[in-house]
């Protein structure tokens, strides 16, 4: 059988996933009597993948047309999850390249792109969403020409179909339609695969190799390799061995192969040259690794991945609410769970302390958080730190990661939020009007001055800011950022938040808590209208005296308080705070819980 293997790229939310539905249903990958065919973002399998509507784990499925298997990969649009898309392009000789009509090019669409040319892949271009209101085809057009002509690698980079969709729909067109309601399907995009994608180079005579690019597991089979056949043919039974740069990990058989048929996989005696194929038998074997002939065990170069930007310190809970809302609460549980994720999330690192931190290394904030949220609803109970930048040492100078960073706003804002990030010192680099009368601001900033800044522009643009980041480079680290934030509103005593307290509370700042909730000494239950920390007692009740003042406290009119999600909180977060993260809960508190202490390590260190 003929085969394709393509991966779908694009920026965040500009339809990659949804397009990927309309390829299974149209090439009748499912029976019409299926529920899949009436569900959308059917890749995105995760619960928090649904939920924030954006592909997080690169996915690979097939379908068939006509004569020709159509291994189709499924790759996140963030910049943090860009960890995905290295290790997956490998299995593919060409792309799609989705663009938002309305949006353009953005950040991330660069980036991919970038990777697809650098790994020698032949593009389709789509331009998506092209019955949006204020969609800019023409203008869409130029700047993905300006694209190519700015990445492109070779002459033969620049020699690109492009095609014109609404990926909901299920409608793609070669040409760009004058009437958007016209009768179309996806039919010209597959024919375009065929056209213009290549075949997978046939190399069956060759030794067995396999790049081993993504991991699964089963309770049956345990640990299977996934990675595109590069030479000779995989049998079941077939003594391999698992090999890396400096040698032979480990020798084993071949105990089953599996390749995928829709979203379910299949079990099949032999594999060829050209297949994406999931191996089990392997106990060690890790993404990078090669799985070869083991009569000739030699690597294949393995996968170029970027360096982590930002890192976290994790710690098992120690609050004295600890052990109360999880399941898993001591530290030998988070670095069991810690180390498994490592074998699979390739863009995360890990370094242990002796005193019990774990210290995470990721792509960035998002890539942490995910996995923090993650560990929350498996059960466990922990401690998270303030993200801290990733820097290196050149010539005895440090150097820290810079970004480019592109927020779309009203103009309205345009001016506040060009304030917020100079005081970040980051440089403006220009702006220009988008299709929808909104401005696309551009500049260039650290990571460093980037921390905490998503929760300020939505504050400044009353929540309608979008703003992107991709990385550019390590530069010498600049100077020190001044403080964004205020100081927090501190509980001095262990109880139950009450309305009398939480009234007083409120003169003083936004409180983060509503009636009735537990806290602790050293919790932070809200934010102060002022520079400094703050401690209050928000468990204090009105002291009753006689029958009309203790009704009084039904004319206490407290504010909705202000609740943070998982990133909001981690953005929120100073050097001398933790958050607490529980199933049940998320609790701001300082590091040190005790006045006292805090006063005195304080002094300690002239602050």
């Amino acid at each position: 059988m003929n085969i394709r293997n393509i991966a779908i790229i694009a920026h965040v939310d500009h339809g990659k996933t949804t397009l990927v539905d309309g390829f299974l249903k149209q090439s009748k990958t499912f029976r019409d009597n299926e529920t899949e065919m009436s569900e959308v973002l059917i890749m995105d399998s995760s619960a928090q993948e649904k939920e924030r509507g954006i592909t997080i784990l690169a996915k690979n499925t097939a379908i068939k047309y006509q004569d020709t298997k159509i291994n189709i990969i499924d790759t996140p649009g963030h910049s943090d999850f860009g960890g995905e898309v290295e290790r997956t392009l490998n299995m593919a000789e060409g792309a799609i390249l989705l663009i938002d009509a309305k949006e353009g090019p953005m950040p991330q669409t660069k980036f991919v792109l970038k990777k697809a040319l650098e790994m020698g892949l032949k593009i389709i271009v789509v331009i998506n969403k092209i019955d949006k209101l204020n969609a800019d085809i023409p203008a869409t057009i130029n700047q993905t020409y300006d694209l190519f002509l700015e990445l492109a690698k070779k002459d033969s980079d620049l020699d690109f179909p492009i095609y014109f969709s609404i990926g909901r729909e299920g409608k793609v067109w070669g040409k760009l339609p004058s009437d958007k309601n016209q009768k179309a399907d996806l039919t010209p995009i597959f024919d375009a695969i065929i056209k213009y994608i290549p075949a997978p180079e046939k190399n069956d005579n060759a030794p067995l190799k396999i790049l081993v690019s993504a991991l699964d597991r089963d309770n049956f089979m345990g640990k299977y390799a996934i990675g595109k056949i590069s030479s000779g043919i995989a049998q079941t039974g077939m003594s391999v061995s698992a090999v890396n740069q400096s040698g032979i990990i480990e020798t084993g058989k071949i105990e089953k192969i599996l390749i995928m048929a829709g979203l379910k996989k299949s079990a099949v005696p032999d594999a060829h040259s050209g297949d994406i194929v999931a191996i089990a038998g392997l106990k060690n074997v890790s993404i990078g690794d090669t799985i070869a002939d083991v009569e000739n065990p030699m690597a294949l170069p393995s996968i170029a991945i970027e360096e982590p930007t930002l890192s976290i310190s994790v710690y098992a809970n120690t609050s004295p609410l600890a052990g109360k809302e999880g399941k898993f609460v001591t530290a030998r549980q988070l670095g069991e769970r810690i180390q498994k994720e490592l074998e699979t999330n390739v863009s995360m690192k890990l370094e242990s302390a002796p005193n019990g931190e774990f210290v995470l290394y990721g792509r960035g904030e998002l890539h942490l958080s995910v996995f923090i949220e993650n560990l929350r609803r498996e059960g466990y109970e922990l401690q998270v730190g303030k993200p801290k930048v990733v820097t290196k040492e050149i010539d005895e100078k440090i150097y820290e990661p810079i970004e480019e960073l592109t927020i779309d706003v009203a103009p309205e804002y345009a001016n506040s939020i060009i304030g917020e990030v100079n005081r970040r010192r980051g440089i403006f680099l220009g702006q220009k009007e988008n299709s929808d009368s909104s401005v696309r601001l551009t500049f260039e900033i650290s990571t460093r001055g980037t921390l905490g800044l998503r929760n300020v522009l939505l504050t400044v643009s009353k929540g309608t800011a979008t703003m992107n980041t991709l990385f550019l480079r390590f530069d010498q680290a600049g100077s020190i950022i001044p403080k964004t934030r205020n100081g927090a509103l501190v509980a001095f005593k262990n109880g139950k938040a009450v309305a009398y307290g939480l009234n007083i509370a409120q003169q003083r700042g936004t409180i983060f808590i509503p009636p009735a909730t537990l806290i602790y000494e050293g919790m932070i239950v809200g934010l102060h209208s002022r520079e400094n920390d703050i401690e209050v007692n928000v468990a204090k009740e009105k002291q009753l005296t006689n029958m009309r003042a203790s009704g009084s406290d039904a004319s206490i009119i407290l504010t909705p308080p202000t609740i943070m999600s998982l990133e909001q909180c981690i953005d929120f977060l100073e050097d001398d705070e933790l958050l607490e993260v529980t199933p049940k809960n998320l609790r701001l508190r300082k590091k040190i819980l005790d006045n006292q202490k805090r006063i005195k390590a304080k002094k300690h260190s002239g602050l």
